[in-house]
């Protein structure tokens, strides 16, 4: 019954238009010991210490050896199975960084001979550090090592909302320090001449821009932890935040019910908790409808301009440039030059962390604006021949030239 409503599941989704993305943990497994694998063939199958000990960068007590022939045979074969027998369409990898890149490409390079489309990406990190050697495995900085496989970016999530320890909420709250990490993920992790940080990916598609997702603080709570905002402040920053992951070059992940403003009651890590923490109350699609509405527009306006996802390294570079702002919480730039690509001559964007209104000087020309002062239309919110751009505190703005 389970197998069968599980396929028929995810041929309702598909009928919808929805492709669907499976969620695989092969880092680890549970209690080692009693395991198939371990009784099949003791040592082999996870990574052991010298003493006969695992070792634990999964933090579940053992992290499996993807490197060893038949575990990646198991994990490989398994995950063909899951697209040709389930139709799934992708795969995020837990703690990803425990598998080693060899066993990361070949499964790409499997998986993609049976779906040129299928999305796969995972957590760059582990829970310590693996035993396998740091250049051999997948992590982050080892994205660009890796074909069509994409990680999730802490550079832009940490830069928006502020770090771990909840001292503050980073760049969608005026706090400055992170208005490069916010130019690292507009251009997609990839190498481009005006960003700083080090690059990791050899494609913006490589890059996953996000906010929060279930592990940590979902944005909600993470506001109510880091700062003394009202409410109305609070929800200027998530369509803030949101903005700036909608429009970045690599692809934009929110998390379930983001978008209701939806809370875990302060709880960080809430995978064994009970619905009471972890159910979506719905009634919020409609106590915060300007919210929903907003990121409904957002995804809109990203879906009608390419230009938002170039896709290629080369036209990142080519395209998209920052304008220069004096003002550290300040993040503008433009996506020019794309005719052929979108229905539009250019894109501009102003993402304004700061507590004033900023105004920068642009090229003259017939713009459409799609987002400013908290409201988004696909359709544009007016239109204008202008030469600067404005965006009040804590918003941001999208214009289109045509």
């Amino acid at each position: 019954t389970r197998i069968r409503e599980f396929k028929q599941m995810v041929q309702a989704l598909h009928k919808a238009g929805i492709r669907v993305i499976l969620d695989v943990v092969y880092n680890h497994t549970t209690n080692a010991s009693t395991t198939g694998f371990e009784r099949t063939m003791p040592g082999y199958f996870y990574r052991m210490r010298p003493d006969g000990t695992f070792y634990d960068g999964s933090g579940c007590g053992n992290e499996t050896a993807s490197e060893q022939a038949m575990f990646r045979k198991y994990m490989i074969e398994s995950l063909e199975w899951w697209m040709k027998e389930y139709h799934i369409d992708g795969f995020r990898f837990d703690l990803m960084a425990i598998h080693d890149l060899d066993t990361m490409n070949e499964i790409s390079e499997r998986l993609h001979a049976i779906d040129p489309d299928v999305v796969i990406y995972g957590e760059g990190w582990a829970a310590s550090a693996p035993a396998f050697p740091e250049d051999k495995i997948a992590l982050k900085v080892n994205t660009h090592l890796m074909d069509k496989v994409g990680a999730f970016s802490d550079n832009i999530r940490d830069a928006l909302r502020g770090p771990l320890d909840c001292s503050n909420a980073g760049f969608m709250d005026g706090v400055e320090g992170n208005k490069a990490n916010v130019e690292f993920g507009i251009a997609g992790g990839v190498s481009h001449p005006q960003v700083s940080v080090p690059f990791w990916t050899n494609s913006p598609l490589q890059h996953v821009s996000y906010a929060s997702c279930h592990d940590d603080h979902c944005l909600r709570d993470r506001l109510d932890e880091a700062t003394k905002a009202s409410e109305e402040e609070r929800l200027a920053m998530v369509k803030l935040a949101q903005t700036a992951v909608y429009v970045s070059q690599g692809i934009p992940f929110i998390f379930n019910g983001e978008e209701l403003y939806r809370h875990k009651q302060g709880v960080k890590n809430s995978y064994n908790q009970p619905d009471s923490i972890n159910a979506i109350d719905w009634s919020y699609k409609t106590r915060y409808k300007d919210l929903v509405d907003y990121y409904a527009a957002l995804a809109a306006i990203r879906h009608e301009h390419p230009g938002f996802c170039l896709g290629d390294a080369e036209l990142v570079r080519e395209k998209l440039s920052f304008i220069d702002v004096d003002d550290p919480c300040v993040v503008a730039f433009r996506i020019e030059g794309l005719s052929g690509i979108d229905t539009v001559q250019s894109l501009t964007v102003l993402l304004n962390g700061s507590k004033k209104q900023v105004k920068i000087e642009i090229p003259a020309g017939n713009y459409v604006t799609l987002a400013q002062n908290g409201v988004a239309d696909p359709d544009g919110i007016g239109a204008s021949s202008t030469r600067y751009c404005t965006a009040a505190p804590t918003s941001a703005t999208i214009l289109a030239e045509y």
